[in-house]
């Protein structure tokens, strides 16, 4: 199928339009202790405030570090960046390891799962009462779920060159947003091949799924290992980040009022059983922001967000709603345990070649109908993806994995071939050879290579798991930072204390008012 706009483009200069992309990394990893048990250890001093430090923070517990990068002008730059911020991180946090699944282990009950603290600030205090209200929606133990996140944006040469030569009577801002959101709903349309290629959660310790219902099965007899067979990212499926009430949303991606519109309801309309649970406990205490269906839009688990950062105190729609879309973020990718930071430059290549495909290919509204099929396809890939000729739903039809996937990543090497004349050599068509070798059965998936180390060294997952994770602490301590970075993260981690407290002492007001103020802004993102 050709792609629009694909020939222009290779005449526009490509190395001035395309070397501009940013890309930057989330990644998020459980500190266990050495005996691989989640850490009670409070967040380290010396990494700094998770409220405030720029690169170094906290997800859902406090246990769960969060590495940042600012968005960069090439893979390697990415990676290097995270490559120091492990190495500094594991000079700080003595015996204990990074976790290198997606998947947690030995996380122990409930209660024993430490929420993140960020302070006695407002924001902080709204930050920790979110991720209280987590746990009392969907248990704490799948807030421990990692993953890594995948931000991307097009510099403004490219907008500026497409916005003319679609003679768009647009606005800039309002152009690019428009763009983001075709592009965000053919992502939407594809992105299940990401979970096939990329999936690295096949299987999962018992201790995650005690007490909950499942449809997985003991790996080699062995009932601490617990699998689907042809499964790629249980991360991405009813036992990850999912619930009843969120797979009865339709969010519309046709454009961003109608994305603002429909988050700001689920986000302002309260739920029966949420509001039986209570906004405070019974000593008064606040377990939850509010009885909505999402207590905040991060609430909402979709595998692609449109972004713009955000400024303090404003919700994330409201920096959408005022600015437009500047990033996408994409949200479905798991640690690869097989590398040390959790991902590549040749994954990451494979990345921006898929998501330039899905800018530039034609990208028609989406129905109810279409939102439900991703969702199923979504869930078939997640429990069967490895599965021969897996049938697939593909604009009403029904289609083979394979015979859908070869055709996507024929469409996405003629991007990739634009991307390599931008930058020279063959790196960007090499990363869709390889995503190739895999559809066509010539070389494993992650989740496949998984399963094939796990029955060959006859371990279980924990044990697997460990080991890897021994690996890794070993490459980074190995290559310690010298005395200069060492003091520079120091001096990152003291300013943003600092700055906590500046942060700290700024409040005016009592807490509900904050968070009335807050809450007030989703109302102005409504029809």
């Amino acid at each position: 199928m050709p792609i629009p706009h694909l020939a222009a483009l290779a005449q526009a200069q490509p190395v001035q339009l395309l070397r501009g992309i940013r890309r930057g990394l989330e990644k998020e990893s459980l500190r266990v202790a050495r005996d691989g048990t989640l850490a009670q250890t409070p967040h380290a001093q010396t990494l700094g405030s998770a409220l405030t430090h720029e690169s170094i923070t906290t997800d859902f517990s406090e246990a769960l570090l969060e590495f940042i990068t600012p968005p960069v002008a090439t893979p390697e730059e990415a990676l290097h960046i995270l490559d120091r911020i492990h190495r500094y991180t594991y000079s700080q946090i003595g015996d204990e390891r990074l976790w290198v699944n997606s998947m947690p282990c030995a996380i122990g009950a409930d209660k024993d799962i430490p929420v993140a603290r960020y302070g006695d600030s407002h924001s902080g205090t709204m930050k920790t009462i979110y991720r209280l209200g987590l746990g009392l929606r969907y248990g704490r133990a799948m807030q421990t779920i990692a993953g890594i996140h995948y931000n991307f944006s097009l510099p403004d040469g490219f907008w500026l060159w497409l916005h003319e030569f679609e003679n768009s009577s647009e606005s800039l801002r309002s152009f690019k947003t428009r763009r983001y959101f075709d592009l965000i709903r053919n992502f939407r349309r594809n992105y299940w091949l990401l979970i096939y290629l990329f999936g690295a959660a096949p299987a999962v310790c018992s201790s995650f799924v005690e007490g909950r219902q499942h449809k997985l099965a003991p790996f080699n007899g062995d009932s601490h290992t617990l699998y689907a067979p042809h499964a790629t990212s249980l991360r991405m499926g009813d036992l990850g980040y999912n619930s009843d009430v969120q797979q009865s949303l339709i969010v519309c991606y046709n454009d961003l009022r109608s994305y603002l519109s429909t988050l700001c309801s689920a986000i302002s309309r309260p739920y029966n059983p949420y509001r039986a649970l209570g906004i405070k406990d019974a000593d008064g205490h606040y377990q939850q922001l509010s009885a909505g269906i999402l207590q905040i839009e991060n609430e909402f688990y979709s595998p692609i967000r449109p972004k713009n950062p955000t400024k303090r105190g404003e919700t994330a729609l409201s920096a959408l709603n005022n600015r437009g879309v500047e990033y996408v973020e994409v949200r479905c990718l798991d640690l690869n345990p097989f590398a040390p930071l959790g991902i590549d430059a040749q994954q990451m290549r494979f990345l921006d070649s898929f998501l330039l495909h899905c800018l530039l290919t034609d990208s028609p509204k989406a129905s109810d109908a279409d939102y439900r099929a991703t969702q199923e396809n979504q869930q078939r890939i997640v429990y069967r993806g490895n599965e021969a000729k897996l049938p697939l739903n593909h604009n009403g039809t029904v289609r083979a994995l394979g015979d859908w996937g070869l055709q996507l990543l024929d469409e996405i090497d003629t991007v990739a071939e634009l991307l390599d004349s931008a930058w020279g050599g063959n790196q960007y068509r090499s990363a869709v050879d390889i995503q190739r070798a895999k559809v066509r059965g010539e070389t494993p998936t992650p989740s496949q290579q998984i399963l094939a180390e796990l029955e060959a060294q006859q371990l279980n997952f924990f044990q697997w798991a460990m080991e890897k994770a021994e690996q890794h602490r070993r490459y980074f301590l190995d290559r310690p930072l010298n005395s200069n970075a060492v003091r520079e993260f120091s001096r990152l981690a003291e300013k943003s204390l600092l700055r906590q407290k500046q942060v700290e002492a700024d409040d005016k007001g009592s807490f509900e008012d904050f968070l009335s103020h807050y809450y007030a802004q989703y109302l102005c993102c409504q029809d």
